[in-house]
């Protein structure tokens, strides 16, 4: 369906489209935040919406994220998802059961983990992110979230090795590094990208021996290995679920053909919680935060015997 159909539907698809999109538009993760966005700010989510509701079929969102936790043990607690995964999942569920609520077929939600498209860059080992990645479908099915799934590698190009693998979906999908450098110096969206990736490979980096301008250069040069990476998975989620509406962990502009959506609370719009902990306050809420922060201001909760969050001891500033 053409963008411009988009104003030839009936006006009830119309509205059922806005009415999950009003759903959805306080979780916006932006790069333009100035002022709230509307629906009318978003017409590519209202067309792939609109192809769903006009033949009365569950919505399908998928959502690339969910990698791997960061290697830093200055940001996370440990390899396996913790109570950042469990509450982040816990809101994607209930995102999902409230679009049921104005929509009778509902909506379900394909986490695309991918964690092993880019491990080798980021430096974390293909088990540990087997383990994550297992831990987050364990999570899924105690928790009950029955609106939530997960693809990740492993369910692509059968038993071959994960460097394999990586190598073919890379050869197939991703564009070319002089085609990346290109983007980034015409588009801010990209150059944002490239900025944020840059510097959680620099924040992330732990055994580098170099001095810290030849580390900078390196993540540089890794983060446009990453990005590369990141839409050759795209691509291929895209092949696999060829229609779907396309969410995003990273801010998107209006307009853009995918729809960034805020997990959790976190002071910096890049933070996950794959890249950080979760401090509980004191007033019931939750926040992103670095574990060496969140280590200053709470004391460490363990959930099944492994360590899970931080709850709130001492006040934050402000």
């Amino acid at each position: 369906m053409p963008t411009e159909s988009i104003t030839s539907t009936s006006r009830p698809v119309r509205q059922t489209c806005a009415a999950i999109l009003e759903l959805l538009l306080p979780h916006r993760r932006a790069t333009d935040t100035a002022t709230p966005a509307a629906v009318d700010d978003v017409p590519e989510q209202l067309r792939q919406l609109a192809e769903f509701v006009e033949a009365g079929e569950r919505i399908v969102f998928t959502l690339p994220g969910f990698p791997c936790k960061s290697p830093s043990p200055a940001k996370v607690l440990g390899h396996l998802p913790d109570e950042g995964e469990r509450l982040s999942l816990t809101f994607l569920d209930d995102l999902c059961r409230a679009v049921g609520e104005v929509y009778e077929p509902g909506a379900r939600m394909e986490i695309c983990s991918d964690g092993h498209i880019f491990g080798d860059l980021i430096r974390v080992p293909d088990p540990h992110i087997d383990a994550y990645s297992d831990e987050l479908a364990a999570l899924i099915r105690r928790e009950g979230l029955t609106r939530l799934s997960v693809f990740d590698l492993r369910d692509v190009l059968g038993d071959l090795p994960y460097d394999e693998k990586r190598a073919r979906v890379h050869a197939a999908y991703a564009p070319t590094v002089e085609e990346l450098r290109a983007e980034v110096r015409r588009d801010e969206h990209t150059l944002a990208l490239y900025r944020g990736i840059t510097r959680f490979l620099t924040e992330d980096t732990v055994d580098f021996a170099g001095t810290r301008s030849a580390l900078q250069r390196e993540c540089r040069q890794r983060a446009y290995g990453v990005i590369q990476r990141s839409r050759a998975w795209g691509d291929l989620i895209a092949e696999h679920h060829p229609r779907t509406v396309r969410l995003s962990i990273h801010p998107q502009p209006r307009g853009a053909a995918k729809f960034g959506i805020r997990l959790l609370d976190a002071p910096d719009a890049w933070t996950t919680p794959w890249h950080s902990t979760v401090l509980h306050r004191a007033d019931g809420t939750w926040q992103l935060m670095r574990r060496a922060d969140a280590e200053q201001h709470g004391t460490l909760v363990l959930r099944d015997g492994r360590p899970s969050h931080f709850e709130e001891s001492r006040p934050l500033a402000g």
